[in-house]
């Protein structure tokens, strides 16, 4: 059996030489086919996986308690958007200091997301994102230093002194190679800042800020970007990961009281655990791999019926060949399995291309997307299990077909 599968594989390997054109078209069929189904879904594992990566960076133990967005609620009159009070500063401060639960907060706002930053000649694009924080940020988000150090509780509270720790692609952009980030003064919009930090690269997932941000004192932010509508954010570690439910339940007590909600109406801000946020995202690209992975498939079933009617021309074209194997004792079943293997074999090489192709495009989509490189082995295996079912399938009615050609009148085809 193992010798007839051998032969029947370099009678395969024979027939796509003496046709390469035909041979090189249908894999070319394949491995688009391949190539689509892989890259798309290589592409969005790789986001998820960088999503993971992310909020798993702040730990399970982590929640964050943000200003709620518009709602919709019921009244006399139907439905009507109910607009609930972002979180202002004096609030958020009140629950850091009240907060005794066991436990690491920090406060901080979106200055701005529009900033240009500028040292010497350089300048970025303006699309920096300048977060006002405190001295415990950087340990709640989940970011680290590279080089030089944190805001001192000090220069936290006065606000007076103008410094900011970069992100690691801002500081790459403003100084050449060679140049120290540390100690430069840089401008941000019309004030001069002083740099004391360069962040670890965190990357860009799903445009979360990642290296593309800039950090000032908290104070510092609501003096030059203050704004009457400025919203502030409280990030939570427990320093009991068992007792998390618990320290969710007291923060949410404590900040009903700072926030004056009535025992009977709904809280007017909203807590989100981070693996809560890993999770929501995950589960709406759920939705993107739906359709990416039907695109594929159509993609594959219209390869698959293209590798069908060329191997039905093949048929077609080998009509005597068939006859003279016929005519030396090959059986029906030998003449299907040659055909057969000849189409996955086709496919096989086909996919291993697409394979390849489908891995770059897919890290390629990956990378811009913020993604980190990403070999999707599940994709690699499935590739390959899907090229020889699918070749087994485009393959199997040329190849009865071929078995069932009546031996003499192939041999007078021509």
């Amino acid at each position: 059996m193992a010798l007839l599968l051998k032969e029947n594989t370099l009678i395969a390997f024979e027939a796509i030489k003496s046709n390469k054109l035909r041979a090189v078209i249908t894999m070319l069929i394949i491995s688009i086919g391949i190539m689509a189904l892989v890259g798309i879904l290589s592409a969005i594992d790789a986001i998820k996986s960088s999503i993971n990566s992310n909020f798993t960076s702040m730990g399970a133990n982590t929640f964050t308690i943000r200003s709620r967005d518009m709602t919709m609620r019921v009244g006399r009159h139907g439905k009507a958007p109910r607009k609930f009070e972002p979180i202002n500063f004096k609030d958020a401060m009140k629950f850091k200091e009240e907060f005794v639960f066991p436990s690491v907060s920090s406060v901080s706002t979106l200055a701005s997301f529009t900033a240009r930053l500028k040292y010497a000649s350089k300048k970025t694009n303006p699309n920096i994102q300048v977060f006002g924080t405190d001295e415990n940020y950087l340990e709640t988000s989940g970011y680290e230093l590279e080089e030089g150090r944190n805001f001192s509780p000090q220069e936290i509270s006065t606000g007076a002194t103008n410094l900011v720790i970069l992100g690691s692609e801002i500081a790459f952009g403003l100084f050449p190679k060679g140049i120290k980030a540390i100690d430069k003064i840089i401008s941000i919009g019309g004030a001069k800042y002083k740099v004391i930090g360069v962040l670890k690269s965190k990357g860009n997932s799903m445009g979360f800020g990642g290296d593309k941000i800039c950090l000032i004192p908290l104070l510092n932010a609501r003096q030059y970007f203050g704004r009457p509508d400025m919203s502030f954010t409280i990030n939570v570690i427990s320093k009991l990961p068992h007792l998390m439910e618990m320290a969710l339940g007291e923060a949410t007590g404590l900040f009903r009281k700072i926030r004056r909600v009535n025992i009977k109406d709904e809280d007017n801000f909203e807590i989100i655990k981070s693996d809560n946020l890993a999770t929501m995202l995950i589960d709406n690209l759920q939705k993107v791999t739906l359709g990416a992975t039907l695109i594929g498939i159509i993609t594959l079933l219209g390869a698959s019926i293209g590798l069908m009617n060329i191997m039905l021309v093949s048929v077609t074209e080998r009509t005597h060949e068939i006859g003279i194997r016929k005519a030396l004792g090959a059986t029906q079943q030998a003449i299907k399995n040659q055909f057969l293997i000849e189409s996955v074999v086709i496919c096989v090489l086909g996919g291993l291309i697409g394979i390849l192709l489908g891995i770059i495009i897919g890290n390629v989509l990956g990378y811009f997307l913020g993604a980190e490189f990403f070999i999707p082995w599940f994709w690699i295996i499935s590739g390959v299990i899907i090229c020889i079912v699918v070749g087994l399938l485009s393959g199997f009615l040329p190849a009865k077909r071929a078995s069932k050609l009546d031996p003499i009148e192939s041999l007078r085809f021509e």
